[in-house]
């Protein structure tokens, strides 16, 4: 009877999803909430930019459509091959740590539904996006043009490598975890650039590190806060 019930209510909120005004709605709720979880943790602020762009962009077009009723939950949701839309306040406070601003170029390593280069896209120039999984490197480069976005170009590869030929990058972002900083993307940061990658096992704990690279070519990082990303893929 549980699963009945589960069953038809998911079926209801596939065949009648809401649309429009109730969507911005959502999305307004949504930072509401995480804005709330910003403020609880001391230190960390969301610049205008960031809350401009997380409010425009249509979390409920990134997600299976079997999902649509729950796309501004604050929560990771499903998104198939074992991967995850990430949770809507760790793509605003991944954001914010970069510091991206109009004219900069971007770096995403792992693109999954596409969302988290979508909200870069609202607010810089270049964003080059790069995914190891072929299904969703199609489906997310399909879903991006068919929004707009054409200011992200999307590649399937291993991301441990980056994208040489693009770099140097204003800002790299690593939306999956490793067990260290790989060396390539040191490499194409630029200098006084900025990144944010969780380091960290599956299943153990895992930390998001702020990495920066000062203009005489020196490395610091520092830790900011727990978290729980799908692991690192590739040949490495």
């Amino acid at each position: 009877m549980k699963h009945f019930i589960l069953g038809t209510f998911l079926y209801l909120c596939c065949a009648f999803p809401s649309y429009g005004e109730e969507f911005d709605a959502k999305r307004h709720k949504m930072m509401e909430e995480v804005l709330a979880d910003i403020a609880a943790n001391d230190g960390f602020t969301l610049s205008p930019g960031v809350m401009a762009a997380m409010e425009k962009v249509p979390r409920h077009r990134f997600v299976p459509n079997w999902l649509t009723a729950f796309a501004y939950l604050n929560r990771p949701l499903p998104i198939g091959h074992g991967q995850t839309i990430s949770q809507p306040v760790i793509v605003a406070l991944m954001t914010s740590l970069i510091k991206v601003k109009a004219g900069d170029r971007v770096l995403e390593i792992g693109t999954g539904s596409g969302y988290q280069a979508a909200v870069l896209a609202e607010i810089t120039e270049s964003v080059y996006s790069i995914e190891i999984i072929e299904p969703l490197e199609k489906e997310a480069a399909e879903r991006l043009k068919s929004l707009g976005y054409g200011n992200v170009k999307v590649r399937l590869s291993d991301g441990y490598y980056g994208w040489p030929e693009a770099a140097p990058f204003d800002a790299i972002m690593v939306t999956a975890a490793s067990s260290h900083v790989p060396p390539p993307l040191i490499k194409q940061l630029k200098p006084g650039g900025r990144m944010v990658i969780p380091l960290g096992a599956q299943f153990m704990t895992q930390y998001l590190m702020l990495v920066e690279k000062h203009m005489d070519g020196s490395i610091t990082s520092r830790q900011i806060t727990p978290v729980a990303f799908v692991p690192l893929t590739g040949g490495h």
